[in-house]
């Protein structure tokens, strides 16, 4: 008779093995989606959790399995969004087959048509967020600025780029015109979005480009 041993392989957890959280199709995954969505086009204070859940198709209770509170779930909400914005970013403003300003024209022909697709209902989650300040949670403002900083040094090196490719002046601060860029692309955005209209981003892209090419020194160069 042999004596029992023990075994080396691993036990086994009893139940189904919890679902990645990062695919697409996983609850988690849908209520960001879904609730960057919702919050493009309407604030965060007016939306209930009901009408993400809704849209993401996750019954009310699983919420707070995922979320701790409405609070970290916008917090997690501005994360997702600066993920998927700074992708955008590099997306257009890396294209080393374009010169430098055609990247930066090529992002705002992507907004611009964006927009145009959900008919400039939707704006931007940070711009939207931003808005509403004044009655969000204090944690939202330093999360909020910090997305803003990140897009700022990303247009940045874009444009020490165009630099670099003399197509515009080597004396302007670049820092400085990009954060020029995304305070005017904002009220863009939030123009259009009131007029349900692309005037204002128009307007402020073509203004802005020819004042970088000419380097005038009347603006933030």
């Amino acid at each position: 008779m042999h004596r029992a041993t023990a075994s080396t392989e691993p036990r086994r957890r009893r139940g189904r093995p919890r679902k990645d959280q990062t695919q697409p199709d996983a609850p988690r995954a849908r209520l960001l989606r879904q609730g960057v969505a919702i919050l493009t086009e309407k604030g965060f204070s007016a939306v209930g959790i009901e009408e993400i859940l809704a849209a993401a198709g996750v019954p009310k209770g699983s919420f707070y399995h995922y979320f701790d509170t409405k609070e970290s779930f916008g917090l997690a909400l501005i994360d997702a969004y600066a993920d998927f914005f700074a992708k955008k970013l590099d997306r257009w403003f890396t294209d080393e087959e374009r010169r430098p300003l055609d990247r930066l024209r090529d992002f705002i022909a992507d907004a611009r048509d964006g927009m145009a697709r959900f008919d400039y209902r939707r704006g931007c989650l940070v711009g939207n967020l931003g808005q509403e300040m004044g009655v969000l949670p204090e944690p939202f403002r330093d999360r909020l600025a910090v997305v803003l900083r990140d897009w700022e040094e990303r247009t940045a090196r874009c444009l020490r780029a165009a630099q670099d490719a003399g197509e515009i002046p080597e004396d302007v601060d670049c820092a400085m015109l990009a954060q020029f860029f995304w305070i005017g692309w904002e009220g863009a955005v939030l123009r259009a979005k009131l007029e349900r209209d692309p005037a204002a981003l128009d307007t402020f892209a073509e203004g802005y480009l020819a004042m970088i090419r000419a380097g005038n020194q009347e603006g933030p160069l």
